[in-house]
């Protein structure tokens, strides 16, 4: 992935791209590198899950070449609502918004993933209680992280139409990270996009994308960038704890287009 980020700033500096930011790099590593050491620790309680569902189930999808198909187009299609309930509520954006809050748009940009994000696990309790052979389940759900490294890039351009309708590209992942108006909430699909064509959440990419959230951070602070919308959220709470269930449950683009109007 370091070889990958290191070739795409080569090129941007060879086309004249301003991709790249030194502190904004350098934030985003030490978040993800912030996000291995958690990493170590969950995906441990992760497989452990897995196996503790797959022996307790009285039932169980045998390991055939046709579980992994079934496995990824469940994982996946989980991933999507839980993607996409992560942009419509404080609380889960919470969870979330480190990912979104440059405003650059690299591969560096993947290793922006909050050190809280594993408190979604509760969303995939479902694909736990199917009781996939364990080995299936750990080899999709690794396959399915690593997919999204390549489509945080402006380097690549739309690609054919076939793979464009059914994949995740980084034109559609563009537009996600985008804050314009008509790309805010769009394209939650993990590897497959076909979701959002079904459920109404795709948009293609049109315009240039303006890359950021709607109330920018404006901060190189790792550990601010993970956490500050946590302490936003708190803050919200102790000034209005007779409103704790709309605070933590209600439109996270509502809520920051309301601040950035203060």
């Amino acid at each position: 992935m370091f070889a990958l980020v290191g070739l795409e700033y080569y090129l941007s500096i060879k086309q004249q791209k301003k991709l790249y930011h030194g502190k904004d790099f350098l934030a985003s590593s030490v978040i993800g590198f912030g996000n291995l050491f958690v990493n170590a620790l969950t995906k441990v309680g992760i497989f452990y899950i897995v196996v503790i569902c797959y022996n307790l189930t009285p039932w169980s999808v045998p390991h055939t070449w046709w579980s992994y198909l079934l496995c990824f187009l469940s994982l996946d299609f989980v991933r999507y609502w839980s993607h996409r309930i992560s942009h419509v509520q404080r609380f889960w954006w919470s969870t979330h918004v480190v990912h979104h809050s440059s405003t650059y748009y690299n591969f560096s940009t993947s290793f922006r993933l909050s050190w809280v994000q594993h408190l979604k696990l509760v969303f995939f309790l479902p694909i736990f209680m199917l009781s996939f052979d364990p080995m299936v389940f750990i080899i999709i759900h690794q396959l399915e992280i690593l997919y999204q490294f390549w489509i945080h890039t402006e380097l690549i351009g739309k690609l054919p139409k076939l793979i464009e309708y059914i994949f995740v590209t980084p034109s559609h992942h563009r537009v996600h990270h985008a804050v314009n108006d008509n790309y805010i909430d769009k394209n939650y699909g993990s590897t497959l996009i076909i979701w959002d064509r079904i459920f109404g959440t795709f948009q293609e990419e049109k315009e240039q994308a303006i890359y950021g959230i709607t109330n920018p951070v404006n901060s190189f602070n790792p550990v601010y960038l993970v956490f500050h919308a946590w302490g936003d959220l708190l803050m919200d709470i102790k000034k209005r704890p007779n409103m704790i269930w709309k605070i933590l449950f209600e439109s996270p683009t509502a809520w920051e287009r309301g601040g950035n109007k203060k």
